[in-house]
């Protein structure tokens, strides 16, 4: 599903979205908005894959408006003039409607987004499939999967491979956890980072992992148990 929102000065323009966003299946328009700022306002809090952006706007124009969104978001500009189109695309925007446009050329511009919006996620799912930590005066690539389990040593790392050597890195607990996916990886001890996927059993605070006891702490026990009755 695509969760959009729509901005546009125009009452009229938004009810034509609205009405061609309903007869689409795969997209919900979640909101609609005449004022730039309330628009901005639900952006930084709610998470949107797709904008519907009026770029002539008396208060600010669509170009700068999409300056200003704090993260990654595709974006279909809609104008009655067809100026501001090159601009619009160097923005790397998805598509770029020229008022009035029918339901046929809205739906294109649609299906763009959505193709979009997969490559996207392929794309951040197979970076996610690997770590390229700085070690023995290079990158060394780490696939994610075959991590077992990341030991802490004062300022250094050993992170435990299956069928690989292990890896000694001069890194800190914090900043590895910033780059592991949080569904797969917990922290149980000050010293250590599991996968989950690669405990063999559980014992008296005790995990076993390919023949390694690695020990749970007091700080981490009560999340570390409720993860794994979850999973």
């Amino acid at each position: 599903m695509i969760y959009a929102i729509a901005l546009d000065d125009e009452p009229p323009a938004l009810e034509v979205l609205q009405s061609f966003c309903d007869q689409i299946e795969g997209i919900e328009l979640k909101k609609i908005f005449t004022r730039s700022d309330e628009a901005l306002k639900y952006l930084k809090k709610y998470p949107t894959d797709l904008l519907f952006l009026d770029i002539n706007m008396p208060s600010i124009s669509g170009i700068d408006f999409f300056k200003k969104v704090p993260h990654k978001i595709s974006v279909i500009f809609t104008t009655a003039y067809s100026e501001f189109a090159v601009e619009g695309f160097t923005l790397n925007a998805t598509d770029y409607l020229l008022k009035p446009f029918s339901f046929s050329r809205f739906e294109q511009a649609v299906e763009k987004a959505k193709s979009q919006l997969v490559q996207d996620q392929k794309n951040t799912a197979t970076d996610s499939q690997f770590l390229f930590i700085r070690a023995d005066y290079s990158l060394i690539k780490i696939p994610v999967t075959e991590i077992l389990f990341i030991e802490g040593l004062d300022d250094y790392l050993k992170i435990h491979i299956r069928n690989q050597k292990t890896v000694v890195a001069r890194m800190t607990m914090k900043s590895i956890l910033e780059k592991l996916p949080t569904d797969a990886f917990f922290r149980v001890h000050r010293s250590f980072i599991v996968s989950l996927s690669k405990i063999d059993r559980v014992k008296s605070k005790i995990i076993f992992i390919d023949k390694e006891e690695i020990p749970v702490s007091a700080t981490y026990e009560a999340d570390f148990f409720k993860i794994l009755e979850n999973r």
